[in-house]
């Protein structure tokens, strides 16, 4: 979890994506907000409509919603993989709009990195040859792209697979290469699109667990799409829901539960185990005296405090990480949410 001030590292400013002909001429002329109508008439589609957001550094900002919701598409405008139609997409203050085609490869190269579900392997180089790759590109000599190369194989738990090739792994393992690929240049942003969905259940899960183990250690910018809310949930920081191309609630996972603003996200929401993804925080009493000599966590999560606290008699103390008193906890205040 970054700071709450960490300061902003990628911002969307009302980006509009529209695909086909004269798109740019017809949100200009059809007014700041057309309807699908006026774009079909027009032979066009609204890919992302008016999304505004802001990434900090240090955050696990996850892009969710349904297929065709536009999610990958806004992330794409985010890498300069499409041309945007309107709006401005600011990573650390730059409008990549006004980067020159060089300039924009070279930001791709040093500064963000990538990963989609394809893990795009080269099958013809070995695991070392694969994570190295993106150093060779940027001219590094080879001693020093494989000695990086060969700490960020370490790192995803590869050791002594340097000389295998792509169609020597298993699917987890792919994606591992394809990680420790990606973060080989060192990127300020890292960008994943939909990495694990085509894993097997228990290698999802087992990716995932890795993938926030790669979190604690490297405290990457971090901005991950997928369609999974159970995913989202377990790994997002903050997240964004999108909706037909719109951005409908941005929120950490247990506002978007306690508060969600519209239908869809509540269907989103509805059958998630809430006790598994609320804390503490977002249910206490502020305030008010303890009864119980047996504080919990604020940060932890309800299903981790839920057996001391229902067991207890009167309210525990709630603590922030040094030791302040926040509020209370009584085990009726749980009932709602272990049901």
């Amino acid at each position: 979890m970054p700071d709450k001030d960490a300061e902003t590292i990628l911002e969307c400013d009302a980006v509009w994506k529209i695909f086909g002909d004269g798109a740019a001429s017809a949100l200009r002329n059809l007014g700041p907000d057309p309807s699908d109508d006026d774009l079909k008439n027009r032979k066009l589609i609204a890919g992302v409509r008016h999304a505004s957001l802001k990434v900090k550094k240090g955050e696990i900002f996850i892009i969710m919603g349904l297929s065709g919701s536009g999610k990958s598409t806004l992330l794409r405008c985010m890498t300069g993989l499409h041309d945007l139609t309107g709006g401005r997409v600011l990573i650390d203050g730059v409008n990549i709009a006004d980067l020159s085609d060089r300039d924009l490869v070279e930001l791709r190269r040093r500064k963000i990195s990538m990963v989609f579900q394809d893990f795009a392997l080269l099958p013809h180089l070995t695991v070392l040859g694969n994570v190295a790759f993106p150093l060779r590109v940027q001219g590094a000599d080879r001693r020093t792209r494989e000695e990086a190369a060969r700490k960020m194989i370490a790192l995803v738990g590869l050791e002594g697979r340097e000389t295998y090739y792509p169609d020597e792994l298993s699917g987890g393992q792919q994606q591992r290469v394809g990680i420790a690929r990606s973060l080989t240049t060192q990127p300020e942003v890292w960008f994943l699109d939909e990495p694990f969905s085509a894993l097997d259940p228990l290698i999802r899960q087992d990716m995932q667990s890795e993938f926030l183990r790669l979190q604690g250690l490297l405290k990457k910018t971090i901005v991950f799409v997928t369609h999974d809310f159970d995913e989202a949930v377990r790994l997002a920081d903050r997240m964004a829901v999108m909706k037909d191309g719109r951005v409908v609630q941005i929120g950490k996972p247990e506002e978007l539960i306690l508060d969600p603003a519209d239908d869809y996200v509540t269907k989103f929401t509805r059958d998630i185990p809430k006790e598994k993804v609320l804390r503490v925080r977002s249910i206490m009493t502020a305030g008010g005296t303890p009864t119980n000599d047996m504080a919990v966590p604020a940060e932890a999560r309800l299903v981790e405090v839920a057996a001391d606290v229902i067991a207890g008699e009167g309210h525990h103390p709630v603590l922030d990480a040094s030791g302040a008193l926040l509020g209370t906890l009584h085990r009726r205040d749980l009932a709602a949410y272990l049901i």
